[in-house]
């Protein structure tokens, strides 16, 4: 069974990069440009992985990562936050409101790569 991921970030030239190297990999993905498009794809897509941003338009990634946790339905959604704010601050408080892990960008490839693959088992 292919497994889906959730992109979720309204900087375009990350999309159009982290959408071609998920694909490559074999995943399904779908795109999300603004935080409650992101929601309303999790609840309709319910994808295993969401590549969630923190800074977004409308929801930030933070918001969003609560809701999700706070939803039963969606207790099977893994997240992966990626963003530019890697203070240790912002790294704590995406793991306390329930994110699996959590990169900063500028990332390596090859690093979301074995990233996803380990959220995914």
């Amino acid at each position: 069974m292919t497994r889906k991921i959730l992109i979720a970030d309204d900087e375009q030239n990350i999309v159009i990069s982290v959408e071609f190297l998920m694909k490559r990999e074999g995943y399904a993905v779908s795109v999300a440009a603004d935080g409650e498009e992101a929601l309303t794809k999790i609840r309709a897509e319910k994808p295993d992985l969401v590549l969630l941003d923190v800074m977004m338009p409308k929801k930030n990634g933070f918001e969003i990562c609560q809701e999700v946790r706070a939803d039963a339905a969606l207790a099977g959604v893994r997240i992966l936050m990626l963003t530019a704010r890697g203070r240790d601050t912002e790294v704590a408080k995406g793991l306390a409101i329930g994110a699996d892990a959590y990169m900063t960008k500028p990332f390596s490839t090859r690093e979301l790569v074995e990233k996803v693959r380990e959220l995914l088992g």
